[in-house]
């Protein structure tokens, strides 16, 4: 049974008999303990802090919860909205955040001993609760709570851990095969894909008809999403066709431990030793072997044909290809080799990749791999637009409808001769916030001018965002440095805020100095834009300042911090690099020494002042020695600068800036070249009030030979 706990809640407006001592009192009880958790304070700090306010009478507007819900408490005087304060016992939030440890030490019991405790912290308390129920439901050897959860769910009902709590139980019901209490379950408020794979195999158990189409496009390499696929292919709601396509979209981005798994659905015990064999040696495989007419040895031998395209050997392999097995391999087949030829040399931007996408004739390929045939064609020194146009027109109508591939069939289009079509094509993006909106601007003769101004919020929206207790709960978790929480917390609350909402709380986001928030939160808006919340400028006059001081360009150096980090002074990457403008450690080691910062010290990269000044040092020695160009040192500062040397050396002829961009071979660096050169002209409009060149910006990109380069 979840205890009853009380809620604390102090109004803006106090009673007339406090006294102006006890209101301090109470401000600084808060501060010090919200001072002291997020300092990750010891016991002896912990003890000295009870003492303080121990003398705080926390009893104001007490509140049982029964009666009050989630409703806020009425102002005294109805016009004035005011901002209501959340005052939590010290003892609670201290075993909240004990529970948290215990609950990343996997130490159970020591959680649970915390839940009566932790219980009366009326902001946080029921994660620690809904930490245990999902360890018990995550553990198979612990009968699932049921009446535990119902109740906590209902509870929380409306709140992000009500839902998560919700999601958890459905994929564990679904692992247990209990499908009426998955389908009992569903809906949730966020979906993904384990709670999708599982309602639909849900669905298909308890008799009900589910589309091949649906489970392919539901599936991710997870457990649940494996499960429903076995069992789908078994019963023959999914076909061979169905699982080909799977399998050879994982061949095509090397995720061999997936491809492994989706070949063993297709393949019975002696197939998938070939498959191992093949995987190993495909030329080996391939030797003294002859076409056989079925299914299996055909997609067996399509796939050792595939393979041959990787390694340094790819010229001399065609060529054998061609010579041996081009005419004695069915066309289907051999048309999906050639994609295979083709992705591979334009992964590794030789100017070879169109001669073999052109072999594939009109093979329907994955869209993945019908975008590297449109960029293999863009690095040709002439353009054949009718091939750029073809290829784009073989897309899935969704991936064809994205803005970047919009903005390059219209370029096709215009080149062939259609301006008028090119034109519509063009102004139904023109107005796009974006990389390819303000290219597209630019091709209608106009500079891309920034949206007006949306109204300024009243007081009335500022106090509704800041009383919204999802958005409350979500900024403790912040100050408390749990990022892992916070950040669900606070987009499960967005759910269902029109514009002005989600300006309100991207504006509360901001007094928090929460900037990734601001950001993230005012993206979401459809007909309001306020774009000095899009393209947040904290820390301008320091920014500034430093970028101004080894004469780079300030709109440039944000359009960087707001791609690297959103802000995040203490942002840490999957690969370890650090601060505003995400250093690794041995760059940063290097840059100090470089520019004779004498007091440095790894402990220190995420210091504001550290990490700018090496931030855009570095940057400045990438830009000089990539020739001042902002799109190469832009792809260095991502990638390496060895690899824009690399890719630029492999260019036949000058190309556009912004084809260079859409050309770059990694997912991560040519997204984060787009963007990055797209926010630098955001900034630079919004810091000189004029509409600013995306095109003058990327300029272009010529070929050079490789090269060794000296920076790290």
């Amino acid at each position: 049974m979840i205890a009853k706990r009380p809620m604390y809640r102090q109004t803006a407006a106090t009673q007339p008999s406090q006294s102006a001592g006890r209101r301090w009192g109470l401000l600084l009880a808060s501060a010090l303990f919200a001072l002291a958790a997020c300092s990750g304070a010891g016991s002896e700090t912990r003890v000295q802090l009870s003492e303080a306010i121990q003398n705080v009478d926390l009893r104001q507007s007490l509140v049982d919860e029964r009666q009050a819900g989630i409703k806020l408490v009425r102002p005294a005087t109805p016009n004035a909205p005011q901002i209501e304060r959340l005052i939590v016992p010290p003892d609670a939030r201290e075993a909240v955040i004990r529970a948290r440890e215990a609950m990343q030490a996997k130490q159970w019991d020591r959680l649970r001993s915390l839940i009566p405790q932790a219980d009366r912290d009326s902001v946080l308390g029921s994660y620690v609760r809904y930490w245990s129920l999902r360890q018990q439901l995550l553990d198979p050897t612990q009968p699932i709570p049921e009446r535990e959860i119902q109740e906590f769910i209902q509870r929380n009902h409306d709140e992000y851990l009500g839902d998560r709590l919700k999601r958890d139980w459905m994929i564990a019901a679904g692992r247990a095969g209990d499908w009426e209490q998955v389908l009992a379950l569903a809906p949730v408020e966020v979906e993904d894909s384990q709670t999708r794979c599982t309602l639909l195999l849900a669905q298909q158990m308890s008799g009900r008809k589910v589309r091949a189409g649906d489970a392919v496009e539901a599936f991710e390499p997870n457990q649940a999403c494996w499960t429903m696929l076995d069992q789908f292919y078994e019963r023959r709601v999914v076909g061979w066709s169905d699982v080909q396509g799977l399998l050879r979209a994982s061949l095509e981005t090397n995720r061999h431990g997936n491809s492994r798994r989706l070949a063993a659905i297709m393949f019975d015990g002696a197939q998938m030793r070939e498959y191992s064999a093949i995987m190993k040696d495909p030329r080996k495989w391939l030797a003294n072997r002859k076409v056989v007419n079925n299914p299996a040895q055909l997609e067996l031998l399509a796939i050792a044909l595939s393979r041959l395209a990787y390694g340094n050997k790819r010229l001399e392999n065609a060529a054998w290809v061609e010579k041996n097995w081009e005419k004695a391999v069915p066309r289907p087949y051999m048309e999906w080799v050639w994609s295979q030829f083709g992705l591979v040399a334009a992964l590794n931007v030789e100017p070879d990749a169109v001669r073999w996408y052109r072999k594939s004739g009109n093979f329907r390929m994955t869209d993945y791999n019908h975008a590297w045939q449109v960029r293999a064609e863009l690095r040709q020194p002439t353009i054949d637009w009718d091939q750029v146009a073809k290829a784009i027109r073989r897309m899935s109508a969704r991936q064809a409808a994205e803005p970047v591939w919009v903005y390059w069939y219209a370029r096709a289009l215009s080149a062939l001769g259609n301006k008028e079509a090119a034109e519509q094509h063009y102004r139904s993006i023109a107005a796009d916030l974006s990389f390819y909106g303000q290219l597209a601007s630019e091709e209608l003769g106009r500079l891309q001018p920034l949206p007006p101004a949306p109204a300024p919020l009243t007081q009335a929206e500022l106090v509704a965002a800041r009383n919204n207790p999802g958005l409350q709960r979500a900024v403790e978790l912040f100050e408390l440095g749990w990022r892992p929480e916070a950040v669900p917390e606070w987009n499960f609350s967005l759910r269902g805020m029109n514009d002005r909402q989600l300006l309100a709380a991207a504006e509360y986001a901001r007094e928090k100095h929460i900037y990734d928030r601001v950001v993230n939160t005012s993206l979401r808006t459809e007909k309001e834009v306020d774009m000095s919340q899009r393209f947040i400028a904290p820390f301008s006059g320091q920014v500034s300042e430093k970028a101004r001081a080894i004469s780079l360009d300030p709109s440039w150096v944000y359009g960087v911090i707001r791609q690297e980090s959103r802000f995040i002074t203490d942002a840490r990457s999957r690969v370890g690099a650090s601060g505003l403008m995400q250093l690794m450690p041995a760059t940063a080691k290097w840059v100090a020494k470089k520019i004779g910062m004498a007091d440095f010290h790894p402990s220190r990269v995420n210091e504001f002042e550290v990490n700018t000044i090496l931030g855009t040092s570095y940057l400045r020695m990438v830009l000089d020695d990539l020739n001042g160009s902002e799109v190469l040192a832009t792809a260095g500062y991502n990638a390496g600068p060895g690899r824009p040397v690399q890719w630029r050396s492999k260019l036949a002829a000058p190309v556009e800036g912004a084809i260079f961009a859409e050309t770059i071979p990694f997912t991560e660096t040519r997204i984060y070249v787009k963007n990055v050169m797209s926010n630098a002209i955001y900034y630079s409009t919004l810091f000189t009030g004029q509409p600013q060149s995306l095109k003058k910006r990327l300029g272009t990109v010529s070929p050079s030979p490789n090269r060794k380069v000296a920076l790290p």
